[in-house]
């Protein structure tokens, strides 16, 4: 299969290790990847902030860009869940229809499209997993509480509990917001430090040594106030973890 490494614009300015942590990934479990140098973003930033006929073009230029591949694969959920269901602003030509069908959050590409059950990955930390709101509910990454199903599977657990030497910790809110929400960090600044100080404060009484999550913007938000809590909890995308000593 032929796979197109989308990587949101925050990952390519802040967190370029995560992008390449991801193509090495992939490659490592087979895929034919290339990094198409034409794309852009991906217009989440404009929609979220209720401007989503600014990102129209944005949202064509995606689906020129990536069309051509097989999968679209990409490590953020927030951006790969804005792809799939809110590209119907745009008129749905071919292009815009495949896309939308082929774009893939790292870990659920793994999980349901690679069947990947045999990671040989190495990390011997205790880590607490950031279930962050698109990738969770959007895309149905992680076991949503309030629907009290059984049936429900978390791809990202699913995939460190491949890992080798890994402790996942039992969180008291394991999917409880962070409190990012994009431009929600701006515009509301105090309740969103407060919700993020909230999910720190869980993760840090499991005594954790790494928060990881599939969006490394929620991550992010996250680091911003370990830093300035003085801690020495680090933070790293799951892909970084699946990727260590592969």
């Amino acid at each position: 299969m032929k796979v197109g490494l989308f990587i949101p614009c925050f990952i390519d300015q802040f967190y370029p290790e995560v992008g390449k942590a991801t193509y090495e990934l992939l490659l490592k479990l087979g895929c034919d990847v290339d990094y198409p140098s034409g794309q852009t973003c991906c217009g989440q930033p404009m929609a979220n902030g209720g401007h989503a006929h600014d990102s129209k073009g944005l949202a064509i230029k995606f689906g020129e860009v990536f069309s051509p591949y097989d999968y679209i694969v990409g490590p953020s959920g927030s951006c790969v869940n804005h792809v799939r269901e809110h590209y119907d602003i745009v008129p749905q030509t071919e292009n815009i229809k495949k896309v939308r069908k082929g774009t893939w959050e790292i870990s659920d590409f793994l999980v349901n499209i690679l069947k990947v059950d045999n990671l040989k990955a190495r990390f011997s930390k205790k880590v607490g997993v950031h279930n962050s709101c698109h990738g969770h509910r959007g895309l149905g990454l992680g076991v949503q509480t309030e629907l009290n199903d059984p049936t429900q599977v978390s791809v990202i657990e699913t995939l460190l509990n491949q890992v080798e030497g890994i402790e996942l910790a039992e969180l008291d809110h394991p999917d409880e917001c962070c409190g990012f929400g994009g431009t929600f960090s701006v515009t509301e600044p105090t309740v969103s430090v407060q919700m993020g100080i909230n999910r720190v404060a869980d993760h840090k009484k499991q005594d954790v040594e790494v928060i990881t999550g599939a969006d490394m913007s929620c991550l992010m938000h996250i680091q911003g106030i370990l830093k300035r809590q003085g801690s020495n909890v680090e933070v790293k995308h799951v892909v970084e973890i699946l990727n260590s000593e592969l």
